[in-house]
């Protein structure tokens, strides 16, 4: 009988503290993710100013896939638009991350781009986020075996870019 008693007042305990627990919450919240004001944004081709072609395009699209998959809004034209995203290729780099012992031919090579970007609202006219300097990195394997040309690490480097933008959209919490 005093087994039972002890069992009651266990479970009793027990379920007080997974009371406790759920008024007082545990860090999570239900605000939106994403600014909720805005439904649209446009997202222009950014000005390209390296010497590597094709990356403005690259990104446009992977911006436009990610805004429309991880956001509650809508890529549409400037006309239209609530909202602008708009930035500039300012810097691509390669550096070799590590070499063949014989010969010293690049084994693994890091490609890095940099970019500055501004989300602006175009009702208002208000800077809405606004990144300088913003790098993403992408790596490839230029060596005989794997043989991956740079665009394998320009791809890698641009839908990271493109992910880690979409991420600064976010709500000041």
């Amino acid at each position: 009988m005093e087994c039972v008693k002890a069992n009651r007042v266990g479970v009793v305990g027990l379920l007080a503290v997974v009371l406790c627990l759920g008024l007082t919450g545990c860090g999570y919240s239900s605000k939106e993710l994403f600014p909720t004001e805005y439904r649209t944004v446009a997202s222009p081709i950014f000005e390209n100013r390296t010497f590597y072609r094709g990356v403005e395009f690259q990104l446009a699209e992977a911006l436009t896939k990610q805004i429309e998959s991880r956001t509650p809004y809508k890529v549409v034209s400037p006309g239209v638009a609530q909202t602008q995203l708009e930035g500039t290729i300012t810097h691509i780099e390669q550096r070799q991350i590590s070499r063949r012992r014989p010969g010293g031919v690049p084994q693994e090579v890091e490609l890095t781009i940099t970019v500055d970007f501004v989300w602006k609202d175009l009702g208002k006219g208000g800077i809405i986020r606004d990144r300088r300097g913003f790098v993403s990195v992408g790596r490839y394997i230029p060596t005989a075996g794997v043989g991956e040309p740079v665009e394998v690490g320009q791809r890698q480097a641009v839908q990271r870019l493109a992910q880690d933008i979409v991420s600064t959209m976010q709500a000041d919490w």
